[in-house]
């Protein structure tokens, strides 16, 4: 296995290709502009311009050839972004797009990232088999997934909050004060586990190691909201913020699976500590 496409060479996806890229591997990758495709360029990455926005359903079959570049790989990695929380509506028609490009090819892995959205605010240890419909975002969050999870060899790698450089998450609540639910429990990963968890995948794959179809991706440690992010405030030297009584239901996403399967360990385990690393 040598041809590694990656779709979505963003925040994520570009230092997990350059990882890729130093391994040995031959790496494609997407950009939305032409400047985008250039910097990936810069890097050994082969580039496409890609925007699954301003494709019309019409022209896919002939938009297909185009990318036959990209998709003519031994293993596909999907990051796009959902938006969900920005409002965005036009997730699921870009994954039905992509899917439609792809065709009828065959992957010795697909690696499709996700999210712990798709897992409601109950208190509850959250595992892999725990996702549930609960709300329109996780309606959406789980159709995405089966589009990918009816690919064979597909796996996916749901991410809980990322948090790394330039995504430290002191601003978050600095100053605000009678922050209800100052019990609940975080659920961070930081950028460097995120990659670290696709290379171990690509790795098994390579070694013909078994891979389970879902993993959780959650450092170990889950500091209530309370304590984080009053640190994170301070950590940053902006104004701590202040916590009610009110208490709300507290997931914990349960993200050591990859851990008993394929000898993963995260790099950073402790949110608190994760910090001196964004």
């Amino acid at each position: 296995m040598n041809d590694i496409a990656i779709v979505g060479c963003g925040w994520f996806g570009l230092p997990l290709a350059k990882l890729l890229v130093e391994q040995g591997f031959n790496v494609s990758g997407t950009k939305r502009t032409a400047e985008g495709c250039a910097s990936l360029l810069s890097h050994k990455i082969n580039p496409f311009e890609l925007d699954l926005s301003t494709i019309n359903d019409n022209e896919l079959e002939s938009k297909a050839m185009t990318y036959a570049g990209l998709f003519d790989a031994d293993m596909l990695i999907v990051n796009i972004p959902p938006g969900l929380r920005r409002g965005e509506s036009q997730y699921l028609p870009h994954v039905q797009r992509l899917i439609s490009l792809i065709g009828e090819r065959q992957y010795q892995r697909v690696i499709f990232i996700s999210t712990t959205g798709v897992y409601p605010a109950i208190d509850k240890d959250m595992t892999e088999n725990d996702a549930q419909v609960y709300d329109d975002k996780s309606a959406i969050l789980l159709k995405a997934e089966s589009q990918f999870a009816a690919m064979n060899n597909s796996c996916i790698l749901r991410f809980s909050g990322l948090i790394g450089p330039k995504r430290h998450p002191g601003k978050f609540f600095a100053g605000r004060e009678n922050i209800a639910g100052g019990n609940v429990a975080v659920n961070l990963v930081h950028l460097d586990d995120c990659i670290q968890a696709v290379t171990s995948i690509v790795k098994a794959t390579s070694a013909h190691q078994a891979v389970n179809e879902t993993y959780n991706l959650a450092a170990p440690k889950h500091p209530t909201r309370s304590e984080f992010y009053r640190y994170a405030a301070k950590h940053l030297g902006l104004a701590e913020p202040s916590f009610n009584d009110d208490k709300q239901p507290s997931k914990v996403i349960v993200g050591d699976l990859i851990c008993q399967q394929l000898a993963f360990n995260y790099i950073h385990s402790d949110p608190m500590l994760m910090l001196d690393a964004c």
